[in-house]
């Protein structure tokens, strides 16, 4: 591997939710990077069902938030539907309830849940990430790849011809899933549970008012054939997602048509039941999934210049809907530390505080979820999760020390997720958190001039781009009297804000020496010694 067909920034290995948004993010940062996915195309199954509000928050900084309620699948109102513990869907119920989860944004957010499946989500992060200059290489396998203290060589394998290529990159991230080839031979373990179990999922038609005897059906947990079988409504029609655990003994080279559709008869408990299995790729090819089901969380999520990110780093049970978003926002996490990194404006160890920050929110989020599935599968759950515990878990993981935040209480403090507060501009109300995004940022109520001031002087001593806003005031930018409450500021204090819209450093009052203060606390953001 002494000389490279091709030479990226950032390579991205796996081309499903996850290395697609991180290829979007990367490229809203204005870093290049080339995403291999050894499928022909993105999936048509719809996995995941949605992003919760934190996760559309982050797609709207980069142009995206508009573009996921197109594509939102309307056609199914979940808040209409049931959540049903049963033996079968024909069977007698052992609980019901509502289906919906708790939407914990309200005044916490300008963002709602989104209810987006994985296929249509994938495909607009694919058209995104290409107009932010990504090339996307469908039909591509890593074969291997080696690295030193200057970057990583894979050997990359066109999987429709066997041609093979040699791709240089300063950095590798590994979004190729929970049984990660990356992980492995890095030689990464994983903590937790592990895997609960591999199941079998097809996206089928079939007309089960029968069985539903009238219930508006949202999404089952049912004991047959197997227990912790799960189906969902798809349009709220005809078309549904079932998954349940692969048979004893058998792989998924051993499906055929007639087991899929006897497995889902099993569930609905309808042994003549019409089922039509819908193929899984666009072009035809596989007709059903196997998806691993467990709980576990890497014990590294870089070595050297390869990072970890979604299921390569962690895997969480699905109930909750957290999978999706808990990648998301690790890409989200690390993708602005890369490009500060490459851009020359942050010192390489930034690039350590990835692991710190997001292997705790693995953690925080997996147990929440175990706890939502032993609720949820057994014998005397009643269907409703806790809002509060739901609240705190998309919002309120921290990037410091402490106990996680109810989003309600959010005050500005450093290492939390920034405040949302309304404000007024040109006419419009927009959020606190569109100034938020690109680079740092300084936010100042009416008094922080010597802020906005020091803010300009320290972007240029470091060479760093730093901007710099003030709120409140009659000759501010923005209008917004509850700003300085929310943040935690007197009338002449002032927060740094990370790109990701997390509070990185604040000061409540007045400085002696702000351009001294800001320097520092510039620095420490971007691991800078000097």
């Amino acid at each position: 591997m002494s000389t490279t067909d091709q030479e990226v920034p950032v390579l991205v290995v796996g081309g499903a939710v996850t290395g697609l948004s991180t290829a979007v993010f990367l490229g809203w940062h204005g870093v290049r990077s080339l995403v291999v996915e050894r499928h022909p195309d993105t999936l048509s199954h719809p996995r995941s069902r949605g992003v919760n509000p934190r996760t559309v928050e982050l797609y709207r900084q980069v142009g995206l938030e508009g573009r996921v309620w197109s594509e939102a699948s309307l056609a199914t109102d979940f808040s209409k539907l049931l959540m049903i513990r049963a033996e079968t869907l024909a069977g007698p119920e052992i609980f019901s309830g509502p289906t919906d989860q708790p939407d914990p944004s309200g005044s916490v957010s300008p963002c709602e849940w989104a209810p987006i499946d994985q296929d249509r989500l994938e495909h607009l992060l694919r058209e995104r990430a290409g107009e932010l200059g990504a090339e996307l290489a469908f039909s591509t396998e890593l074969v291997s790849f080696e690295q030193d203290d200057n970057g990583v060589v894979a050997l990359l394998k066109d999987t429709v011809t066997g041609a093979e290529r040699t791709v240089r990159a300063k950095y590798l991230v590994a979004a190729d899933g929970s049984r990660s080839p990356i992980r492995s031979t890095l030689g990464i373990e994983a903590d937790g549970p592990g895997e609960f179990a591999t199941t079998v999922s097809v996206l089928f038609e079939a007309d089960l008012s029968k069985a539903a005897r009238g219930r508006p059906v949202g999404v089952c947990y049912l004991d047959k054939p197997a227990p912790s079988t799960i189906l969902f409504a798809h349009d709220g029609q005809r078309r549904w997602i079932f998954a349940t655990g692969m048979p004893p003994g058998e792989s998924l080279d051993d499906m055929t048509e007639e087991k899929a559709v006897g497995l889902v008869r099993a569930a609905i408990g309808e042994p003549e039941l019409e089922v039509g299995i819908i193929p899984q790729l666009p072009a035809g090819g596989a007709q059903w999934l196997s998806f691993v089901i467990g709980a576990q969380v890497a014990r590294e999520y870089r070595r050297g210049r390869v990072f970890l990110v979604g299921d390569a780093a962690h895997l969480v049970p699905p109930t909750g809907g957290f999978g999706a978003s808990l990648g998301i926002q690790d890409a989200s996490n690390l993708a602005w530390k890369l490009a500060a990194v490459l851009d020359g404006e942050a010192g390489e160890e930034l690039l350590d505080t990835y692991q710190a920050e997001r292997h705790p929110v693995a953690w925080m989020t997996l147990q929440q979820a175990l706890g939502m599935m032993q609720e949820r599968t057994g014998d005397e759950a009643d269907g409703q999760d806790a809002a509060e515990a739901y609240g705190t878990t998309v919002f309120g993981y921290r990037y410091s020390d402490g106990p996680p935040v109810p989003p309600q209480h959010l005050s500005g403090e450093p290492g939390t997720r920034a405040p949302h507060v309304e404000l007024e501009h040109s006419g419009k109300t927009v959020s606190v958190l569109d100034l938020y995004g690109r680079a740092p940022v300084v936010v100042t109520p009416a008094g922080g001039q010597a802020w906005a001031a020091a803010a300009a002087a320290v972007a240029e001593e470091l060479g760093v781009t730093l901007r710099a806003h003030r709120i409140g005031g009659p000759d501010a930018e923005y209008a917004g009297d509850a700003f300085a409450k929310a943040y935690g500021l007197e009338s002449d204090g002032a927060a740094l804000i990370r790109p990701d819209g997390f509070v990185a450093w604040r000061s409540a009052g007045a400085s002696a020496d702000p351009k001294a203060d800001l320097t520092a606390a510039v620095k420490a953001l971007l691991s800078r010694a000097a």
